[in-house]
């Protein structure tokens, strides 16, 4: 037998091997031992941050784990998002954005380590906490729960996905080093059978040769933890000794990890922009290094939720839906840039640590782009698909369809008069008699059922509704379907015979437009020209409430309630040249404008407020000069 030139042997042996591994890889041992880590049986601090791939554009999942690396950190932190990568049953998407194993090879090529959360329940006010929206076309089906109607699914995704990340375990060469099983089920339930269940299909998929642990808020431990894994535990600023205080009484010999350390807080549409205590962060940080334990910063980088994938938070009467930007006030902010609080953490890492990070990397300053028209427009009522008919309404999950908006049409015929009730309405309706715009409905607000009259002539009902993002905590999810859940009632008695029309918005671009008037729900359509990309925010002040695309990708939601009032663009989603978007406005009208500015508007006041706030000032005001008036006539006296 002729010898094989070793270079040649080489090339042989690597290309025999699955593509996401190398000839060579270097395999490691990690596991929790006497309350901390260790690797290759030594001591090891974990000190990660939270970033999720969904959430940062493609081109940039290298800057950010560089910028992590930069303020001192050693691993990152990921959700897996069932919902993006199985968006129908059995059809699964792990491309481009979605390409979740060259997100952690990317990170191991960047000298860091990953902690991997599959769920299968993320939360991460991200929609639905990361279920895909097709588990509830079923109306019995119980999710997060040990009903097998939801086990099965959940089993099968799991399977799926251990294909494409078991393999990247630090015990076969790989960076991850921790695979949490579910995620705070303490908060939700106390089902330990469940939890059993998904340990069990964790280790089926493969997932043995990294570190498995639950994570639960401290007090949370005993109905969330499982006792043959190791128990971390999250929490927010100012409760790092408490914290872990409460730890030692249930887990005495640990593991002692922080597993989501709350740097910072997401946004709600119609409140303010959250800003939180940098200072009480980084002493805690700086306690938490102190003491040996290990940490992961919820987030390092929020990102942004973009397209339809924001969530809601509700305790099943409330509703409160989350705003597009996730920039959660964490150390990088949403377009990826370090913020005061970065710097603040990279001086309190290396102080704790006695370790010199690498340089900050630079970052392209944003660009603006100048104001311009939308000057062709495409009206909603012109673009209707084929309906579905159906003596009940049915919900988006009835007809297949997860996010966008959802048309409700039938005809009410006279004389009657009477209360008119949605119920159960999910989440934002439009509500049109004959084409005319009669009411609004929000699922956030403690509205008044309207009243409604109908003449002896027929009249057409149109109700359009928008699913403004499921929610992803408590178990109001169980309930989350969307459109109208229920049924429709005039003056006590229901409302049948509907046309249904799903709007889930794949593909607006490809609308007819032109440059006739348009106004109530209607596209808009502009292009503008750049002669070099760069990242930029776009100021979408001009319009009321929608979706926005640019060169047919999703950027996210829009509404004048603020506080958010700038979607931001990645420098890769932008064509040297010719740029095309389009406006979705549920009340619109041609010949409005946007730009783009350097800076986002994340703390915009609404038109509500301020009308508020300028009456609170004008009460003060008429007050303080009654005063002086009374005081001056009693010097004069």
């Amino acid at each position: 037998m002729k010898r094989i030139a070793a270079p040649l042997l080489f090339l042989l042996l690597s290309l025999s091997l699955p593509a996401h591994r190398t000839a060579y890889a270097q395999v490691h041992t990690f596991q929790a031992e006497n309350g901390h880590f260790t690797l290759d049986g030594k001591p090891f601090q974990v000190i990660s941050g939270e970033m999720h791939y969904a959430r940062i554009p493609r081109a940039y999942w290298r800057d950010r784990m560089r910028m992590a690396k930069a303020m001192g950190l050693n691993t990152i932190t990921t959700y897996v998002f069932w919902n993006v990568h199985e968006p129908q049953p059995g059809v699964y998407d792990f491309s481009a954005d979605n390409d979740v194993a060259e997100f952690i090879r990317e990170a191991q090529q960047e000298g860091l380590y990953v902690i991997l959360r599959p769920g299968p329940y993320a939360c991460a006010e991200w929609e639905f906490g990361g279920f895909p929206a097709w588990l509830l076309k079923d109306h019995n089906t119980v999710v997060r729960s040990s009903d097998p109607k939801f086990i099965e699914p959940a089993r099968q995704w799991f399977m799926r996905l251990g294909k494409e990340l078991s393999q990247l375990q630090i015990g076969d060469g790989g960076p991850i080093i921790l695979v949490q099983v579910e995620n705070e089920y303490g908060s939700f339930d106390k089902d330990h059978a469940y939890m059993e269940q998904i340990h069990q299909m964790l280790v089926d998929a493969g997932f043995t040769k990294s570190q498995l642990y639950t994570a639960d808020g401290p007090e949370q431990v005993p109905d969330g933890s499982l006792p043959e894994l190791p128990a971390a535990i999250n929490f927010g600023p100012g409760e790092s000794q408490k914290g872990f205080e409460a730890l030692k009484k249930l887990r005495p010999d640990g593991l002692f990890m922080n597993s989501e350390y709350w740097d910072g807080w997401f946004d709600h549409w119609g409140a303010k922009h959250a800003l939180t205590d940098a200072k009480q962060q980084a002493a805690d940080l700086d306690w938490t290094l102190r003491q040996g334990y290990s940490i992961s910063l919820y987030m390092f980088h929020g990102g942004t939720s973009f397209g339809w994938m924001n969530g809601a938070n509700s305790n099943g009467k409330n509703y409160e839906p989350d705003v597009t930007s996730y920039d959660y006030d964490s150390p990088l902010d949403e377009s990826g840039r370090p913020t005061a609080k970065y710097f603040l953490f990279r001086d309190t890492i290396a102080k704790a640590t006695g370790t010199t990070p690498p340089p900050v990397p630079t970052v392209a300053p944003a660009i603006i782009i100048p104001p311009f028209t939308l000057t062709q427009s495409a009206s909603l009522w012109n673009n209707l698909p084929k309906p579905t008919h159906s003596e009940q309404p049915l919900s988006m999950e009835d007809l297949d369809q997860a996010y966008g908006y959802i048309l409700y049409r039938t005809t009410l015929t006279g004389p009657v008069s009477g209360d008119f009730v949605l119920d159960q309405l999910h989440d934002y309706a439009k509500i049109y008699i004959d084409g005319k715009l009669i009411g609004t409905r929000d699922r956030r607000l403690d509205q008044k059922t309207p009243q409604l009259a109908v003449p002896p002539q027929s009249e057409r009902l149109d109700i359009l509704i928008e699913n403004t993002g499921r929610v992803n905590f408590t178990k109001a999810l169980r309930g989350e379907r969307k459109g109208i859940t229920k049924e429709v009632t005039l003056a006590g008695k229901p409302i049948t015979h509907w046309d249904i029309y799903p709007l889930p918005m794949l593909t607006p671009d490809k609308l007819a437009y032109s440059n006739a008037p348009c106004s109530g729900p209607c596209f808009y359509r502009a292009t503008f020209n750049i002669d070099k990309p760069g990242d930029t925010f776009l100021d979408t002040s001009a319009f009321t409430k929608g979706e926005v695309w640019l060169n047919g990708r999703a950027l996210g939601r829009i509404w004048n309630i603020g506080p958010q009032k700038t979607l931001y663009i990645p420098s890769p989603w932008l064509k040297q040249g010719e740029n095309e978007v389009v406006v979705f406005d549920l009340e619109g009208a041609l010949g409005r404008s946007l730009q783009g500015r350097d800076q986002p508007i994340l703390n915009a006041k609404s038109s509500a407020q301020i009308l508020f706030w300028c009456l609170g000032a004008l009460v003060l005001a008429l007050g303080l000069l009654g005063a002086i008036r009374l005081l001056s006539r009693a010097h004069q006296k």
